[in-house]
């Protein structure tokens, strides 16, 4: 196919701080992004909207060094340029692709190792909303926490974008799954996906329901944004020999808490985030997904949960559903 002529300059999201006001989401014209030797320039249809794009804007988490500083952790779209060393791409390719910023725009310069094919059957919109969450969870829950079939998952924020991949991902691997959320109407959304159990942390105690669910073992692992008190309620829910993984702060990065049942019940407590890991690594997480997951989306066993899209020049209005905290799963921006 002939390539597509690349304009010099693209329609993009930025950040604009002004002096006493919060900053604001402004789309204009930018230069195009510059793509190396061993990246792909990637025509956006589509980008995902996750928390961490909300701490960006409100300079609490700045992306790495030498990543672009358009928001945007993850995108679906049209591959129209490839590096030099790259091999196993070609132009027209359609992929979904985790990157370090620059989601929010026209187009995005990608490392081709990042990139996955948008699965089969599956819509640029919802193949927009698989990266950042699927990575995150795979990498966690499988790569370093090694959920095994048999155990117990407690899912905190179980319809969240995370929630609802880690509550898909846990059954289709023979997990017997948990989750948390604030209303009934949640829960139940959690049941629907697959969750074996589903907790209204509002109205019960979340710590007992998992021990009555476990017959008082508690859960083998424990995916948790929320952190906060819940450090050491996560200590009390889990099993002997449990794997604990904080991965945001809803409740805040400070916490209070007795230590003692991380030795008497042999606990792993671990953190992560995903974004300044390097390509290597990033690499690896994309070769698993392709390998365990593709296969699970292209049999329907498996999907990203969409609650709305959203056309890039209102991601304001974006962020302010992921601020107000009644959406179930995730909300993607149309770049069109």
């Amino acid at each position: 196919m002939s390539t597509p002529e690349i304009p010099d300059l693209m329609k993009a999201i930025q950040i604009v701080k002004e002096t006493e006001q919060p900053p604001a989401l402004i789309m204009g014209d930018v230069a195009m992004p510059e793509y190396g030797p061993d990246d792909v320039l990637v025509q956006v249809a589509a980008s995902g909207v996750n928390r961490p794009d909300l701490m960006q804007v409100a300079g609490m988490y700045p992306p790495p060094p030498g990543a672009s500083d358009i928001p945007g952790l993850e995108l679906a779209g049209t591959i129209v340029a490839i590096g030099a060393n790259v091999t196993d791409w070609q132009c027209g390719d359609q992929v979904c692709a985790l990157v370090t910023g620059g989601g929010y725009a026209q187009y995005a310069a990608v490392p081709a190792a990042q990139c996955l094919p948008v699965p089969k059957g599956m819509s640029m919109t919802e193949a927009a909303g698989v990266p950042e969450t699927f990575f995150t969870v795979w990498h966690n829950v499988f790569d370093k926490a090694h959920l095994d079939a048999g155990e117990t998952l407690l899912v905190h924020g179980g319809t969240s974008g995370i929630g609802t991949t880690a509550i898909q991902l846990g059954k289709a691997f023979g997990a017997k799954v948990i989750a948390t959320a604030g209303t009934d109407e949640k829960c139940q959304a959690c049941r629907d996906l697959g969750a074996d159990i589903a907790i209204n942390y509002k109205t019960s105690d979340f710590v007992e329901e998992v021990k009555a669910a476990t017959n008082g073992k508690g859960a083998n692992v424990i995916l948790d944004m929320v952190a906060g008190d819940y450090v050491s309620r996560n200590f009390k829910a889990a099993a002997f020999d449990a794997r604990i993984l904080i991965i945001a702060f809803l409740r805040g990065p400070k916490a209070e808490t007795n230590f003692t049942p991380l030795l008497l019940k042999r606990l792993t407590l671990m953190g992560s985030t995903l974004r300044a890991q390097p390509v290597a690594n990033k690499r690896a997480i994309a070769s698993a997904l392709r390998k365990n997951v593709w296969p699970l989306f292209e049999s329907g066993k498996i999907a990203p949960v969409i609650y709305k899209t959203v056309p890039l020049e209102q991601a304001a209005d974006a962020h302010a559903i992921l601020k107000g905290g009644a959406h179930i799963g995730k909300v993607i921006l149309e770049v069109g």
